[in-house]
C-alpha cells in the first residue's frame, strides 16, 4: 500500500523586529546576570559582527579577533546598556568603535600589505555547505567595488537587516545620507549584475559564429 508523502510542519518564520525584540530582552536579561541570556545574545549576533567586521576591516587575519573584541567590549558595558535602540545596532555601533581603535592602533606601526582583503575574510566566515553560498561569494566581490561609505550602509540595512534610522545612528550620519547610499549601492550592484548577464552572451556570439 501506498501512502501519500506529508509535509513536515515548517517552523513559523520569525520577522526581523520581533527577532531584536528577542535579543535586546536576552540582553537586558544578561546585564542583570542571566548566564543562558549572555549565550543566546552573543549566539544571536554572532554572525552579523563578524560579517560587518569583515567588511569594514582591511585585515582578513583580524576579524575573529576583533569580534572578540566587540563582544568583550559590549559585555563590560552592559550595565549602560538601557534597552533604548536594539541590541543589534547597539553592539555594531561597538564593533565599529572597535575597527576604529584597530586602525588608529595599526597606524602606529608598518603595514605589511596595503591591500584590503575583506572579502577573503567574509568569505571564510560563512558556511560553505550551505544553499546559495556561491551566491553569497558573488555579492561579496560585487560589493568590494563599492565606496566603503555605501558598502557599510548596504551591509547595515540590507545584510544585517537595520532600520534606517538605526544604520544612521551606527554609522554616525543622518538618516538621509543612510538612505542616498544604500540606494546608490543598488544602484550599482544592478549595473554591475546586468554587465555579468551580459558577458557571456557577448562571448557567445563569436562561439556561435566559429561553430
Amino acid at each position: 500500500m501506498i501512502t501519500s508523502a506529508q509535509k513536515a510542519p515548517q517552523a513559523p518564520q520569525i520577522s526581523q523586529a520581533a527577532l531584536d525584540e528577542s535579543i535586546t530582552a536576552w540582553a537586558l536579561a544578561a546585564r542583570a546576570g542571566d548566564a543562558d541570556a549572555v549565550e543566546r545574545f552573543v549566539r544571536a549576533l554572532h554572525r552579523d559582527v563578524v560579517r560587518y567586521v569583515a567588511h569594514l576591516c582591511a585585515d582578513p587575519q583580524a576579524v575573529d579577533d576583533l569580534a572578540q573584541d566587540t563582544f568583550l567590549r559590549a559585555l563590560g558595558s552592559l550595565h549602560r546598556f538601557e534597552g533604548r535602540s536594539s541590541a543589534r545596532s547597539w553592539l555594531l555601533s561597538i564593533a565599529r568603535r572597535a575597527v576604529v581603535d584597530s586602525y588608529r592602533y595599526a597606524a602606529a606601526r608598518p603595514r605589511l600589505s596595503d591591500v584590503p582583503d575583506w572579502q577573503l575574510a567574509a568569505e571564510r566566515a560563512q558556511r560553505r555547505d550551505l544553499p546559495g553560498f556561491d551566491d553569497g561569494v558573488v555579492l561579496l566581490d560585487l560589493l568590494a567595488s563599492l565606496p566603503a561609505e555605501r558598502r557599510e550602509a548596504f551591509v547595515l540595512t540590507q545584510l544585517a537587516g537595520l532600520p534606517y534610522a538605526e544604520a544612521a545612528r551606527v554609522s554616525d550620519c543622518p538618516v538621509g545620507t543612510v538612505r542616498s547610499r544604500v540606494a546608490r549601492a543598488r544602484a550599482t550592484l544592478v549595473d554591475l549584475l546586468e554587465e555579468e548577464a551580459a558577458e557571456p552572451a557577448a562571448l557567445a556570439g563569436p562561439a556561435a559564429l566559429v561553430a
